[in-house]
């Protein structure tokens, strides 16, 4: 078998064994097993649980606690006792048995509107976990676009350098027929051998980068990461109009700043809830209760049953603390100051990261024009070339340097394309719309 037809076993039978298993996963499919499957969403989303648990009646001290109690004791004693009209009497092994059982009832009535706030508190804190599994599920995604492009990206490169490998094994033939009629040198022959050889190199590196990626794709959707798959390589961009739309709602929608503004409502409940400290504390008791107690004949009573329900009213009010509790609600108020600057801060910060993002889109959507642009004047150029080439009128070294320069240009303008999308998604995850539009 001759190096030339090695290397093409080399290069195209791995690819035939496996191109009948893999079928296309397109972007909305990769997204869904992400949403689903991927460690970091599943997370958030029982952390999002927690929270709704946290802010429901049942952990708000709204309903009145309700305790039952039941005992009994037994005791035997030798007694000996001395009656007032001096009657002695002694008993040994004397028996007494008590029993008992109660239902009480505890309940606040006020205290000084802190369970209000705190409860307050509790459903915004729900509304801050929505928000945080929102930022999960929107750096999830920006993630698995990151590495399905990726793929994408390499998975053209690839059609480039097959064609490219293509053009240079007919080359080679070329030069081995004209070598053998002497129409060529041997140089030119050796040339072709090697740029074929440089080819199949660049071509079987891809492949395998397309391999890796794959894998890393498939970690993020958190399945089988051998489950072979194809992607869709075409790309649309949003209407610059929508995009307008959205830029103007920008600071508004930005999960970090809509973060921010929960944190403010969260401290501002906390510290009116610091407050309840210098009010008082209203309760309300009750309980029902049995007891029943058998005495020996030492006792007056042979034996007793009680059963009754009492109720009862208290009020505390802590007048002094030492001091702790006035520092509590100063500490409190300087917290909630902080947040209002980290608003502030985040606010500033995000105006900053939506207008380097937007211009980066632009340039990036600018470049991709060029890149499009250079790539049909790299073919003509290779066009042109291939006739001359043919006809003898340039060597081989010239030909195989406009076909670099168009491999060049389609590799690059398929770079140029994903990376502008990429850019178009990061300006999207910033004005918090990642989540409403479709690819």
């Amino acid at each position: 078998m001759s190096k030339v037809k090695f290397i093409i076993l080399l290069i195209f039978l791995p690819v035939c064994a496996v191109m009948a298993q893999e079928k296309t996963l397109s972007k909305e499919e990769a997204i869904a097993l992400a949403l689903e499957n991927n460690f970091g969403v599943v997370i958030a989303k029982n952390n999002l649980k927690i929270a709704e648990n946290n802010k429901t009646i049942l952990n708000s001290g709204y309903l009145p606690s309700l305790t039952g109690n039941a005992g009994g004791s037994f005791d035997q004693n030798n007694q000996e006792a001395t009656f007032q009209d001096g009657t002695v009497r002694a008993i040994d092994g004397a028996e007494t048995t008590r029993y008992n059982a109660s239902l009480n009832l505890n309940y606040t009535l006020f205290d000084g509107l802190g369970r209000l706030y705190d409860f307050k508190r509790l459903k915004e804190e729900y509304g801050l976990s929505k928000l945080e599994t929102r930022e999960t599920i929107e750096t999830t995604m920006l993630q698995l676009y990151t590495v399905y492009f990726e793929v994408a990206r390499l998975t053209e490169n690839i059609k480039v350098l097959e064609n490219t490998f293509s053009n240079t094994q007919k080359r080679l033939q070329r030069s081995e027929y004209s070598f053998e009629y002497g129409q060529a040198n041997k140089l030119d022959v050796l040339n072709a051998q090697v740029d074929l050889v440089n080819d199949s190199i660049n071509l079987m590196n891809t492949r395998q980068s397309v391999r890796n990626t794959k894998r890393d794709l498939n970690l993020l959707m958190n399945r089988d990461i051998t489950t072979a798959f194809e992607v869709d390589t075409t790309i649309t961009f949003v209407n610059p109009i929508s995009l307008e739309e959205f830029l103007d709602k920008g600071i508004s929608n930005n999960v970090s700043v809509l973060q921010t503004e929960a944190n403010i409502k969260i401290n501002d409940y906390a510290y009116k809830s610091s407050k309840s400290v210098f009010l008082p504390t209203i309760g309300l008791t009750g309980s029902y209760g049995w007891n029943e107690g058998n005495f020996p004949a030492t006792n007056f009573l042979a034996s007793s049953v009680s059963t009754g329900l009492s109720a009862g009213l208290n009020l505390s009010w802590n007048l002094f603390d030492g001091g702790s509790g006035i520092t509590q609600v100063k500490n409190a108020k300087i917290v909630l100051d902080n947040q209002e600057v980290i608003k502030e801060q985040i606010r500033q910060e995000v105006i900053t990261d939506v207008q380097n993002a937007k211009e980066n889109y632009l340039n990036r959507l600018r470049i991709f024009s060029l890149q499009e642009q250079n790539v049909v004047t790299n073919q003509n150029n290779f066009e042109r070339s291939k006739e001359q080439f043919q006809l003898g009128s340039i060597t081989s070294i010239e030909f195989r340097q406009a076909q670099i320069n168009l491999l060049n240009a389609q590799t690059n303008k398929n770079l140029a394309k994903y990376d502008a999308k990429l850019a178009e998604l990061q300006l999207l995850q910033l004005t918090g719309q990642l989540l409403n539009i479709e690819l």
